[in-house]
């Protein structure tokens, strides 16, 4: 039994109830394992098989994540510990008025908002000065969030209707007084006189976190590139500054982790300011690093009490399952079939320069993930996507799911997915656990690294 190795020389007692515990699953299933209690159950506890009471949040206000209405059968959450009610789903706005092949114009735009916010549940828009992505000299940056005001500008009662999270460019860019300056800048797009979120598209200072390649690991050398950036206390004395005049709701960061977290909140504390009440990161079924990176923790109401919204939940198109059956044109090996595909291209995945940005969520082991939960889903009578969706709306950690959508057919089947809320069955749960355990974290995982590369990956990123 060398699985029990780690326990039997110290609790032999321990020994029998891991034992027991192991029985109890190959006979009948998580929901028995969840009440057979063991060696662990004594220091943590035994997962309860209803769902737990929610966590009461520390201080005042309520706690990020309460249900506390239901609007055309999506739910409406708290964000944050404050006032701000956001739907499960928003609106991802990176490509509207963007130069991709696919990307929606103004018109889509305004027939999207019709539909999600006016004739649907969906109350959140998030947007960024930097949008869209790719820009022009004809579609420059900032042209969303114009969009976004064309649309609100149309009837003075749609602001009241919405929720809107807009970002400042991070990096450098970052600093006091940019931070008033593009916010106002911001708000004059928009036409409006207040943002609800204003977030760091990315932080001030180096962490591995906030790039879209393979990072992981902390480098301390890299430190030597975050010389004069903008503090902590800074960028809170900044973003408390908008919020007591009005100019915004509450504020929070993007691409960041539970250090820049805490750190924002005690500066701002200590500054007697405004903490952030959100966060924002790449999430989903192939990418849990904010559950396992200690995010998920600062973030509970009992801690930072922070909401959490989560952005590529179909990682970039390929939890849709349809790069399994013909890989995407820059991984093809058949010259032929590549040709076609960058000539007329399914997705981001398929052009040469996002193909190769997003390679991280076709690596090796991303693939290998992706094709077992395809076919869990398919033998529950589900798609990948369907599948992706409803698991990421049952994460206690999640607040909101931000999704981007080319066309009214894709908006139409993901308002359908958080339309239904039947949960997810606890055995199909319990499987994709099993996938995860399998291969964790597989989006930062790779089988083509160079031996030549020498702690690079494959865009140019310092790995591991």
């Amino acid at each position: 039994m060398k699985y029990c190795l780690f326990v039997l020389p110290l609790f032999v007692s321990g020994y029998h109830a891991t034992s027991t515990r192991r029985m109890a699953l190959r006979t009948t299933g998580a929901a028995a394992v969840s009440m057979s209690g063991g060696f662990f159950s004594n220091i943590f506890g035994s997962p309860a098989v209803a769902a737990p009471p929610p966590l009461k949040p520390k201080g005042k206000g309520g706690a990020t994540n309460e249900i506390v209405g239901v609007v055309d059968g999506i739910l409406q959450k708290r964000l944050g510990g404050g006032d701000i009610i956001v739907s499960e789903m928003g609106l991802g706005t990176q490509r509207w008025g963007s130069a991709d092949f696919n990307a929606p114009d103004e018109a889509m735009c305004h027939k999207m908002m019709d539909r999600a916010i006016l004739n649907s549940g969906i109350n959140l828009i998030d947007t960024a000065e930097q949008y869209p992505i790719p820009s022009d000299f004809a579609r420059p940056e900032g042209n969303t969030e114009r969009i976004i005001g064309s649309w609100l500008k149309q009837d003075q009662s749609r602001r009241s209707k919405v929720v809107i999270a807009s970002k400042i460019t991070g990096g450098r860019n970052v600093n006091a007084r940019n931070i008033v300056a593009d916010c106002e800048g911001s708000l004059g797009r928009l036409g409006t006189d207040y943002l609800d979120v204003y977030l760091l598209h990315w932080p001030a200072r180096y962490t591995p976190q906030s790039n879209w390649g393979q990072s992981l690991e902390y480098n301390p050398n890299m430190e030597l590139y975050s010389t004069g950036r903008a503090s902590f206390e800074e960028i809170a004395d900044a973003m408390s500054g908008l919020v007591k005049a009005g100019k915004i709701r509450g504020w929070g960061m993007c691409n960041d982790n539970a250090f820049g977290l805490t750190a924002s909140a005690y500066a701002a504390r200590g500054l007697g300011g405004t903490p952030p009440i959100c966060m924002q990161n790449d999430y989903s079924i192939i990418n849990r690093r904010i559950e396992e990176n200690g995010l998920s923790e600062a973030s509970s109401p009992v801690h930072e009490n922070c909401g959490f919204m989560a952005y590529n939940a179909l990682a970039g198109g390929v939890l849709t399952g349809k790069y399994l059956d013909m890989p995407a044109a820059v991984d093809s090996l058949n010259k032929a079939d590549a040709l076609k595909l960058l000539e007329k291209p399914r997705g981001r995945m398929d052009e040469r320069g996002w193909g190769q940005t997003l390679y991280r969520y076709r690596s090796g082991p991303a693939t290998e993930a992706t094709r077992a939960y395809a076919q869990l889903a398919k033998a529950n009578g589900l798609s990948l996507a369907e599948l992706s969706l409803r698991w990421c709306r049952s994460r206690q950690a999640v607040t909101t799911t931000l999704l981007g959508h080319t066309s009214m057919a894709q908006l139409e089947e993901d308002l359908k997915f958080f339309q239904n809320t039947e949960p997810l069955p606890a055995n199909l749960l319990w499987e994709i656990d099993r996938v995860h355990m399998r291969n964790r974290l597989p989006i930062f995982a790779s089988t083509r690294v160079g031996a030549d590369w020498f702690g690079e990956g494959q865009i140019g990123e310092t790995i591991p």
